[in-house]
């Protein structure tokens, strides 16, 4: 597989993880409701985002509610909500930064900068993917810490939601593609800072001596 296609390949891995660190930003589904208890009638489930818990009924009703305060929120979730949007911003520009500079693009002529532009994109989803991974390793640290926690009540125990899994997901893909825009980028060969000079034969004219035009 070429150098091009490599980069290609790496871009787009890195867009569907933007995507999809964007899906679990938005969805409601960071913490769900876990139900332990014996014999329990499932008559509710109580999903927890960043931006607003809701209430499915058994009914398949569903009623959400924007979270009042953000500074009354949790350290985690204002931690989680920072981080996604800067991810969310910062993957627009890591798209920008590394279509400017793709082989497949014609917006900088080939040469060293065209190649540092390239990963510099590339690092930016790496960053992407390291940044995300806070407020996502966070929220299972204190999901899981509480389910295990005797002190806390049952009806409080929470279980990690689909958008922790999304994110991770979205994680991976942004590690990985960042990964392979810039190693694809590292062994391109640059063609132009050694340019290659021709020089014209030296003959000999008829008096024996060398033609003054093959100077330079």
């Amino acid at each position: 597989m070429t150098s091009a296609a490599v980069e290609i390949l790496g871009l787009g891995l890195g867009i569907l993880g933007w995507v999809g660190v964007i899906l679990a930003c938005g969805l409601p589904m960071w913490q769900v409701s876990a139900f332990i208890d014996v014999n329990i009638v499932v008559a509710q489930t109580i999903w927890e985002g960043l931006w607003m818990s809701c209430v499915v009924q058994s009914t398949g009703q569903m009623q959400c509610k924007v979270y009042d305060s953000i500074l009354a929120l949790p350290a985690e979730r204002q931690a989680g909500r920072a981080l996604t949007v800067i991810v969310s911003l910062l993957g627009l520009v890591a798209l920008m930064v590394t279509v400017v500079g793709a082989q497949c693009t014609n917006c900088i002529r080939p040469g060293k900068m065209k190649s540092r532009i390239v990963i510099a994109g590339g690092a930016i989803y790496i960053l992407c993917g390291v940044l995300v991974l806070i407020p996502l390793c966070w929220f299972a640290n204190i999901v899981i810490s509480d389910f295990y926690d005797p002190t806390v009540p049952s009806s409080q125990k929470r279980e990690m939601g689909a958008a922790l899994y999304i994110g991770w997901a979205a994680t991976a893909l942004l590690l990985f593609g960042g990964c392979l825009i810039c190693c694809c980028s590292c062994s391109q060969h640059d063609d132009t800072s050694f340019p290659v000079k021709y020089s014209a034969p030296r003959r000999p004219t008829s008096n024996g001596e060398y033609d003054k035009k093959n100077y330079v």
